[in-house]
């Protein structure tokens, strides 16, 4: 796709992700800026709803970063954040959209340079796999429809 910038959503965890794409800001560690970071207390708080919310709004892709298992601040919301993730990856591609359109990484507070590998490296795997296949219109009939099987 020559020329094609995604849109890409972010939910972060304040404790840990956050702080670890702020520590990469600080270091002036450089990373497309193609991505809408949105601070949640903990990526536990991320249901299928918002990520599908943000499909429907546009997002080419979905990026959920959350502090390390067993470093979570509220114990076990990041062990929610995979299951959700990890069940709505097998929703996506009955509904039209690729699997790889979202991801789930853990980053600590510490690590600036994973978190900017992190959004690079997401951003060109989206970028790869060009423009979100779903208009915003379809969505919603497609995700009743899968939802009735």
């Amino acid at each position: 796709m020559d020329g094609f910038e995604p849109k890409i959503i972010a939910f972060f965890c304040n404790w840990c992700s956050y702080a670890g794409a702020d520590l990469a800001g600080i270091g002036r560690l450089q990373y497309p800026p193609n991505i809408r970071i949105i601070r949640l207390m903990c990526s536990g708080r991320v249901d299928e709803v918002m990520i599908l919310e943000a499909f429907d709004r546009g997002a080419d892709g979905v990026l959920v970063c959350g502090c390390h298992p067993g470093e979570c601040h509220y114990m076990k919301g990041n062990l929610s954040a995979r299951r959700r993730v990890m069940g709505l990856k097998c929703l996506l591609g009955t509904i039209g959209i690729d699997r790889d359109r979202l991801r789930l990484e853990w980053v600590g507070a510490s690590e600036g340079p994973k978190a900017a590998q992190t959004i690079s490296s997401f951003t060109q795997s989206v970028r790869q796999l060009g423009p979100s296949p779903l208009r915003s219109d379809q969505v919603s009939s497609m995700i009743t429809a899968a939802l009735e099987v």
